[in-house]
């Protein structure tokens, strides 16, 4: 054997070994590769039906935000009811009730002076209530009319 012929045979014998090596990369890089779709095509199939499942979830959400907001739309318009129509007991009852209490007060002063014995309303009951009264009939003059702080403002500016 000369040297060329030896030479030939360890490139021979390299290559017999690379080939192989190369061979058992792909075996094992085929296994990894069937492993990867099995994985990917069970992923697949799990993931359908958890997508389905959030999206009627998701539905469901919607349906009951839809709810709420007729809920609250409801209340608001129920409690914008309520404001009116105490703006409109307290415009039409308070100020006719005020006179009523203020005419009824100057009646029994006016007799009390008259027969000689003066009564004066007892602290705590009468009183009080015609101070409430006069309060009720000034908040509903006040928001008839733009509110007393508005009023106030304008007649400063102008």
């Amino acid at each position: 054997m000369s040297v060329g012929e030896l030479a030939g045979l360890i490139v021979a014998v390299g290559w017999a070994v690379l080939v192989t090596l190369l061979a058992v990369v792909l075996v094992r890089l085929s296994k990894v590769l069937r492993e990867a779709t099995v994985l990917v095509s069970s992923v697949t199939e799990q993931a359908v039906p958890l997508l389905a499942d959030a999206s009627a979830a998701v539905r469901g959400a919607h349906e009951q935000l839809e709810r709420v907001d007729g809920i609250t739309a409801d209340v608001a318009d129920a409690a914008a009811n309520a404001n009116a129509l105490s703006s409109t007991v307290a415009a039409t009852l308070g100020g006719p009730l005020v006179k009523v209490a203020a005419f009824s007060y100057g009646v029994r002063k006016a007799v009390g002076r008259q027969s000689g014995t003066l009564t004066l309303p007892q602290q705590g009951t009468e009183q009080e209530a015609l101070a409430r009264l006069v309060r009720a009939e000034v908040r509903a003059q006040a928001a008839a009319r733009g509110g007393l702080l508005s009023r106030v403002r304008r007649a400063v500016k102008g």
